[in-house]
């Protein structure tokens, strides 16, 4: 077994590490809204899962050079944000979307994505996706001590509405093979959703 040293390792090594290892990651493409109206689209695999009581969600927002990214700051300013779940069909134009553009440059006509209008909240959707939660900002959390070069910002969103493509939506539940989620694997790898297997949880 090889052992490693995080604090003996570069910022990079540690994302390659940790990239590579803790995968399957699920993608989350995210709309928010800012001051001046302009919608950022933006794809995030530091996403997950929080709670279901009440149904909350994370993201983990890195900083470049201590700055907030765009989604970020318009989720923190707004307080709100709508989360999609990439598939086969939009990943695409999700990939697209991770394009650096100026802060009051919108990511929609690069990507070809269309947007659609909130039931609860004042951010836009994106019509192409199969699931969509919109979502109220919980909390915030700064991470990386005060050493602001390597800060992320870690967002919890309380989901507020959920939106489901009705074809893969089944008595309560969603038909994963309809959904065709796609995930991150390590640098500019994805999978899709391959064989499953089925486990009774012990009682």
């Amino acid at each position: 077994m090889i052992s490693l040293d995080p604090e003996k390792m570069s910022e990079r090594e540690n994302y390659k590490f940790l990239t590579g290892s803790i995968i399957p990651r699920p993608v989350a493409l995210v709309t928010t809204l800012s001051d001046q109206g302009v919608i950022n689209i933006a794809p995030f695999s530091y996403f997950n899962i929080v709670s279901a009581n009440p149904p909350m969600l994370s993201l983990s927002i890195q900083r470049r050079n201590g700055i907030q990214k765009d989604t970020a700051r318009n989720a923190i300013e707004k307080g709100e944000f709508v989360v999609h779940i990439t598939d086969q069909n939009n990943v695409e134009a999700a990939n697209k979307t991770a394009t650096e553009l100026p802060f009051d440059e919108s990511e929609l006509p690069l990507s070809g994505l269309s947007t659609v209008t909130s039931s609860s909240i004042s951010v836009p959707g994106i019509r192409e996706a199969k699931v969509r939660f919109e979502c109220l900002l919980e909390q915030t959390i700064q991470l990386g001590g005060t050493d602001l070069e390597t800060a992320c910002d870690l967002l919890i969103g309380k989901v507020v509405a959920y939106h489901i493509e009705p074809s893969i939506y089944h008595e309560g539940r969603i038909d994963a093979n309809g959904l065709k989620p796609v995930s991150r694997l390590a640098g500019n790898h994805y999978s899709k959703l391959g064989d499953t297997f089925t486990l009774e949880r012990p009682r």
